[in-house]
């Protein structure tokens, strides 16, 4: 997004003046100029090993990868399990005298991958001049020499989401060592396997080993910087619930000139059926939807106001000419629940496409959860509203005497477990303290009550009764969960200097 991009060179100017009032911010930076190369090597070679989260003898290499690096390192590292769960890689540091315990949370699964997609294959990861679509070269990894261009892009799954933040926390572990950075909190590392596949088994493996992964507070380093470029807290994340929808027509596929206009079309029926669910500007219709939404506090609602407005230049950028909830704003609507469409399937369109009236029609819901609502009770009332639009509803595939005997069925079923949303008031002493080191490193920061996306927030709040805050590092334009995924170099450097600073607050 080269305008929103642009906007970012006065924050740079700002950040490289507040680095230096910030003692381990200025050691990681003096120490990068000397270990680029190697940093990221080390980060190549964790990129190369395939971490798709049902890809149990991958997940376990990098699993065991993540212990040698923390080994390496000093730091007490093993693999916690629990059944067939994917491994949390867990790791400790121990302070004399320290009164607070801080944990570093991060992910080392990644989206699947079809890799026909990629401009490179995904797990050969492949540094560029520039992105894809402003014509970056491919920059042979072995011609490297001791710096590396900031501006540069390493492309790879998981390059941003989310391997980077752990190299980029063990680079930050190297800086304090060798700089001889005094720790003033026990620090744990918390590494997780599961994320992607919305942490199954995060809550209860907290839940068997609380004194383990016991902290005053726990650091999110996950997602992206603001689109400005501009540093970015957010104190929650939104819940999520995943249904897919199945409606019916005739038992197979038929000829839509001889049967059209007589037997039921399960596309139009869907299509009507979602139509009912929301109005043009995203609200959802659905009754009681809204009915255990926490209202924003006076502090969140200012920290919206004072957000940048963007959504002109994102717009432009991605060629919207409106958005929904208009004239609210991005930073403002991410804080309300959603219901979003992510799929539809029906027969076969393009050039597949056959002179039928499908079989069936489907469709895949994300409900978008705020602080208040339940996951379950949430999806309930979505079911509710397919009853009340004529539907007979069940959970598992209906049977020919249970087509025949309802005039409309839908299949409804929910693809995963729901996740909770919370958030951290930001008005408390240790999130002040947060964005005080944020913004004595990085320059002003943008501060949102929760990002618009899905962390696994409510399962390490529940069992712990703790505190999360989220502080990313990696670039907004970095392609997370879809194909060519990418890493700014420079925000791989910029987040070694704020981690070694966090590790020392």
């Amino acid at each position: 997004m080269k305008r929103l991009a642009l906007g970012a060179v006065i924050v740079l100017v700002s950040a490289q003046a507040s680095a230096q009032s910030n003692p381990a911010a200025l050691a990681a930076r003096e120490w990068r100029d000397r270990n680029e190369r190697a940093v990221l090597e080390e980060l190549v070679e964790f990129l190369s090993i395939p971490n798709v989260t049902r890809d149990r003898a991958a997940i376990q290499r990098n699993a065991e990868f993540i212990v040698r690096m923390m080994a390496r390192r000093g730091i007490q590292a093993r693999p916690v399990t629990q059944g067939t769960a994917n491994p949390i890689v867990f790791g400790e540091i121990r302070t004399p005298g320290a009164t607070r315990t801080i944990a570093f949370y991060a992910h080392y699964d990644g989206q699947p991958v079809e890799e026909t997609q990629w401009a490179s294959p995904p797990f050969n990861p492949t540094l560029r001049t520039r992105p894809i679509d402003e014509g970056g070269e491919v920059v042979p990894l072995a011609a490297l020499g001791s710096s590396v261009d900031p501006e540069a892009r390493l492309y790879a799954r998981s390059a941003s989401d989310d391997k980077a933040p752990i190299m980029a926390l063990m680079a930050a572990i190297d800086v304090i060592r060798e700089a001889g950075l005094r720790l003033k909190s026990n620090i744990k590392f918390v590494f997780e396997g599961e994320e992607e596949a919305l942490s199954p088994n995060l809550e209860s493996m907290l839940t068997a080993n609380r004194e383990l992964f016991a902290a005053d507070l726990w650091l999110i380093i996950d997602g992206p910087l603001h689109q400005t470029r501009r540093p970015l807290i957010y104190f929650g994340a939104r819940g999520m619930v995943r249904l897919d929808v199945t409606v019916y027509g005739a038992r197979t596929e038929l000829h839509a000139g001889h049967y059209g206009n007589w037997a039921p079309n399960p596309a139009l029926m869907l299509a009507r059926l979602l139509a009912s669910m929301r109005d043009d500007d995203g609200r959802v219709l659905i009754q009681g939807f809204y009915d255990d939404v926490e209202p924003l506090s006076d502090t969140e609602r200012r920290a919206i106001v004072d957000a940048p407005t963007i959504d002109q230049d994102l717009m432009r950028d991605l060629w919207l000419g409106s958005t929904e909830g208009a004239p609210a704003t991005l930073a403002e609507v991410i804080t309300r629940p959603a219901l979003t469409i992510r799929g539809l399937a029906s027969a076969r369109v393009g050039a597949q496409a056959v002179s039928v009236i499908p079989s069936t029609a489907t469709a895949s819901l994300i409900l978008s959860l705020v602080k208040g609502m339940d996951p379950a009770r949430t999806r309930d009332r979505v079911v509710n509203h397919i009853r009340d639009q004529g539907y007979f509803v069940v959970e598992e595939a209906p049977t020919p005497e249970v087509r025949r005997s309802h005039t409309r069925v839908a299949w409804v079923q929910t693809a995963q477990r729901g996740v909770g949303a919370v958030r951290t008031p930001m008005d408390l002493p240790v999130a002040r303290e947060v964005i005080a080191i944020v913004e004595a490193v990085r320059g002003p920061a943008v501060k949102l009550p929760n990002m618009g996306g899905t962390l696994p927030l409510a399962d390490i709040e529940r069992p712990l009764g703790t505190r999360t805050i989220t502080v990313p590092i990696v670039n907004h334009d970095n392609n997370q969960h879809s194909f060519d995924e990418n890493l700014r170099i420079q925000n791989l450097w910029d987040g070694i200097e704020l981690l070694a600073a966090l590790l020392c607050m």
